[in-house]
């Protein structure tokens, strides 16, 4: 069951027997942070420890979130790194983007597995936005966590330092639309949420219009 609806406060906005994820905005730039937790365990992993620290850790208390993991390393999505790790919560990103953090403790490579609980997460690199932007699939579920690679409507932001166009819009195809169902649930970094295949089908639209 998915709730496509604007999120203002933390509301569960999926479910089904495997897990459930739990979404949030926080900060000036209203960054989506989920929480997926393992129904079975009540372990969780929180995406994207973006900004609100206090409430992220409240959250977190809650929901047993054990781990963070990090689509990309951009200010907006890292501020509250240092105090989940000051609470004993782990935080990996990929080796890209690793020096934009301002500390962790793991790097994530392409094409693994982790574990939160009995469910299993998948690592996707997905460079473009930033060197180290990084997807994460739910095997069994239709869920993909998109960070800033895609949103409704187009691939995120190339003109920041290390992004690059023809990188992302590689990325998009290659990794996502090549690969995954179109019912496939995209949770982006920032407002509404959408599926592979409404997005698809305009890729060369994207391509034409340089952004």
């Amino acid at each position: 069951m998915w709730n496509p609806q604007r999120v203002l406060t933390s509301q569960l906005i999926y479910e089904d027997a495997l897990c459930e994820v739990h979404q949030t905005v926080v900060g000036s730039f209203e960054n989506n942070v989920y929480i997926l937790r393992d129904r079975q365990s009540g372990e969780a992993l929180l995406i994207d420890a973006a900004d609100e620290h206090d409430y992220l850790l409240e959250l977190s208390g809650e929901l047993g979130v054990n781990f963070v993991v990090e689509t990309h390393g951009h200010h907006d999505h890292i501020q509250a790194i240092p105090a989940m790790r000051a609470a004993g919560i782990e935080v990996a990103v990929a080796p890209q983007d690793a020096d934009m953090l301002p500390s962790y403790d793991l790097t994530l490579d392409d094409d693994i597995a982790i574990m939160v609980g009995k469910l299993e997460v998948k690592t996707i690199a997905t460079p473009g936005h930033t060197p180290g932007s990084m997807c994460f699939s739910v095997p069994g579920t239709p869920l993909l966590f998109s960070g800033d690679t895609l949103f409704p409507g187009g691939p995120g932001n190339t003109t920041f330092e290390g992004g690059d166009f023809p990188t992302i819009i590689e990325s998009i195809n290659s990794r996502l639309f090549e690969v995954f169902e179109p019912g496939t649930l995209v949770l982006p970094g920032h407002g509404l949420a959408t599926t592979i295949g409404h997005e698809r089908p305009h890729l060369e639209e994207w391509v034409n219009r340089g952004w």
